[in-house]
């Protein structure tokens, strides 16, 4: 079933493509590479690696292994209406409703069959323990090996150089269950193109601050976090480069994301997965664009292809999400500042430190700076706990609200 998924649609989106290449935007070339990798996942041909979300997927590439982070297999299931069954499956024999669907969803999925079977797993500590656990319990069901990133919380050079010597470990690991040692001229070849997208990619977000910004509430929608799947491939390098084209023709033509912008809007963590009509509603009534998520943002350094684990250490460390949550908190009023947002929005997901543990200082730290902030109670992998009206509600007031008062960055 979720072959045929994946399969229907690389189909698709190369067969529209195809039909009107001039007007193929930057986010369907985005989702036809996503949508590659699922099938190369689901298609039993390719060596597999379930993965935690920090690990370096540029040096699977390298290695000859498709790999994912499992809360993508989480969010696919949400945004295509069939998370329900999962999220019950896990449920019906323990896990309980109130932590992380994202994690329930997989774990669900696995017991019904529809996570294709890995050659073996590696997680890493960062950002969520609740993933190791996750991880732990497929390595299990699989009955297949698992290898652990323990990411320090503080970057100092005795911490980087621990995880770059974990990393090198890894690189072992995966040489005994593949069967082939790691090719030096495949390691620099997959670094040299993490390193253009990289760079490519500090373009786009730069362009995506710009007054009106290019962005509109679909465009970069988890684009962040999913596009380091990417990393060390020749697609990581041609969507960064489609979408900075395209915001670099929109910002010289002062053309917006939305027609009208009037707000600027911080989307904190994750976007809801399942259909919802929020980011629409909140940029058709009241102009509020979402020009920057929380993870859309380049955080560490060109990656040193001569000391290359170092690198991938580095960028693990440096998402927003490692270490204390001050840290975290300055990175959100730097987004802040950058792209003169008038308020944020923080779905505060279920069962997740970062989304309702970390509320309260999110929230304090913004505001410190002038950002008001909503915390909406959703879940954002569990349609069942959606109350649209009241949501509806509750941001109609809060964007009323902003439109009522100056900007901060006047």
């Amino acid at each position: 079933m979720m072959r045929q998924y994946f399969d229907d649609l690389v189909t698709g989106i190369e067969g529209a493509i195809a039909a009107d290449p001039e007007n193929t935007s930057p986010r369907k070339i985005y989702t036809l590479e996503v949508a590659r990798i699922g099938q190369r996942l689901y298609g039993g041909e390719e060596r597999v690696a379930w993965c935690g979300i920090t690990v370096p997927f540029d040096l699977l590439a390298a290695m000859g292994v498709t790999s994912c982070f499992v809360e993508f297999v989480g969010a696919m299931l949400a945004s295509t209406g069939m998370v329900e069954a999962f999220l019950e499956e896990a449920e019906q024999v323990g896990f309980a409703g109130d932590t992380c669907a994202y994690h329930r969803s997989v774990l669900g999925a696995a017991r019904k069959g529809f996570m294709p079977e890995p050659d073996f797993l590696v997680a890493a500590t960062c950002p969520c323990s609740g993933g190791v656990a996750v991880m732990e319990l497929l390595a299990r069901h699989f009955e297949k090996d698992l290898f652990v990133l323990n990411v320090p919380q503080e970057m100092t050079d005795t911490n980087v150089q621990y995880l770059a010597d974990q990393i090198k470990d890894m690189v072992g690991f995966i040489a005994d269950h593949t069967g082939q040692p790691l090719d030096p001229d495949a390691l620099q070849a997959a670094v040299a193109k993490t390193n253009a997208a990289r760079e490519k990619l500090v373009d786009v977000y730069h362009l995506a601050s710009r007054v009106p910004s290019p962005v509109n509430g679909k465009a970069l929608n988890n684009f962040g976090i999913v596009a380091a799947l990417l990393l060390g491939t020749d697609a990581a390098v041609k969507v960064a480069e489609a979408f900075r084209q395209d915001f670099k023709e929109k910002v010289a033509a002062e053309e917006a994301g939305i027609a009208d912008e009037k707000l600027r809007l911080l989307w904190i963590q994750n976007r809801i997965q399942f259909k919802n009509p929020i980011v629409k509603m909140m940029e058709d009534e009241y102009g509020a664009a979402v020009v920057i998520d929380e993870l859309n943002d380049i955080t560490w350094g060109p990656i040193d292809p001569d000391d290359p684990y170092r690198g991938m250490a580095e960028r693990a460390m440096s998402i927003p999400f490692n270490g204390a949550n001050t840290r975290r908190v300055s990175h959100l009023q730097d987004l802040a500042r950058r792209y003169r947002i008038d308020g944020a929005i923080n779905p505060c997901h279920w069962g997740c430190r970062q989304g309702t543990g970390s509320r309260g200082i999110v929230g304090q730290g913004l505001k410190e700076i002038g950002v008001p902030v909503l915390n909406l109670e959703v879940d954002c992998v569990d349609p069942r706990n959606f109350a649209e009206g009241q949501l509806r509600t509750r941001i109609e007031a809060f964007t009323e609200m902003l439109m009522e008062r100056p900007s901060p960055w006047d």
